[in-house]
């Protein structure tokens, strides 16, 4: 029987401590001062653009001719440009279209991903294997361009907000993470509820995504980020710009392509300054995601690597 020597008695009889990888060692304070400035150099970078755009926005004309452009320092604070992109117009309507489009688009995307995935995650169900490998392969091959265009100009969905939706509703890479978080969870728990009379959508319903609420939330902003940074299908599907959701007109408006007949006319005279607007747009834009993305951020690490480890 081996005796256990503490670390001091070690010390002194002079025996060496086994040697400890260069991860396990105590970080000096040279390495931590580095990490630090590291990590703000980093942060800079990232903030600091936002908060040019959003002083930026709320600076008046006066102060943004006086920079001459884009505002570092703030001076002259105004809410002019939020009021006439939010008062009753073009960028208002195109608002409130994203966040119906996001709103639907998110909740059919999860459905049709979580169902698929649970199936999937069912190694004895019908097909199982021959739908994951058709699933594996739109990674890799798509029909193209002009046949998806043609396809959805097939079945009407031009100028309907189901373009927006339909085309881009499912991710493969989603479902395979949602797959493989559902395989992780203890069959034990799925078998005694089937012993106990429970069906698939039961069993789904209040055993499996209760233990997923990790993954699901991940997934969840994944479509929400991008039903709303969508432009691509809009500016493909639909010709009416009355339509249009907020990113084809912040495009719109960045690219002075056209601007809403109120901001024109406040820009034509000058009471208005038109990269105060861009500024604003871009603003509207982010700020859901920001919002929205610490309470989420807590769930990455967790839903993203153990949904990966397996499947």
């Amino acid at each position: 029987m081996t005796a256990v020597i503490d670390k001091p008695v070690r010390e002194r009889r002079g025996w060496a401590a086994p040697a400890r990888p260069v991860w396990e060692e105590k970080p000096t304070g040279a390495g931590l001062a580095g990490k630090g400035l590291v990590l703000a150099l980093a942060c800079l970078a990232i903030l600091f653009p936002l908060w040019i755009v959003v002083v930026t926005s709320l600076s008046s004309r006066r102060t943004i001719d006086e920079a001459g452009g884009l505002v570092m320092v703030p001076h002259g604070i105004t809410f002019v440009a939020y009021r006439e992109l939010l008062g009753g117009g073009q960028v208002t309507r195109a608002a409130v279209v994203s966040i119906l489009v996001t709103l639907a688009g998110t909740l059919f995307s999860m459905t049709v991903s979580v169902l698929c995935a649970y199936g999937l995650s069912r190694t004895g169900s019908l097909a199982h294997r021959w739908i994951l490998m058709t699933l594996l392969a739109t990674m890799f091959f798509s029909a193209g361009l002009i046949p998806t265009y043609l396809l959805v100009q097939t079945l009407g969905l031009t100028d309907t907000y189901l373009a927006l939706i339909l085309p881009s509703a499912v991710s493969v890479f989603n479902i395979l993470v949602l797959r493989g978080f559902f395989m992780n969870i203890s069959p034990e728990l799925v078998d005694s509820a089937r012993i106990d009379g429970a069906g698939d959508l039961r069993i789904l319903w209040q055993i499996v995504m209760p233990l997923s609420r990790a993954v699901l939330a991940v997934i969840t902003l994944f479509y929400a980020v991008g039903y709303w940074s969508a432009w691509f299908n809009a500016s493909l599907y639909l010709n009416d710009q009355n339509m249009l959701p907020l990113q084809n007109v912040m495009i719109q408006l960045v690219q002075k392509q056209q601007a809403p007949v109120g901001l024109a006319q406040s820009i034509k005279t000058g009471q208005l300054s038109g990269l105060a607007v861009q500024m604003a747009v871009m603003v509207m834009a982010l700020l859901p995601v920001a919002v929205l993305s610490p309470f989420v951020q807590k769930h990455f690490r967790k839903g993203m690597l153990t949904g990966a480890v397996k499947g």
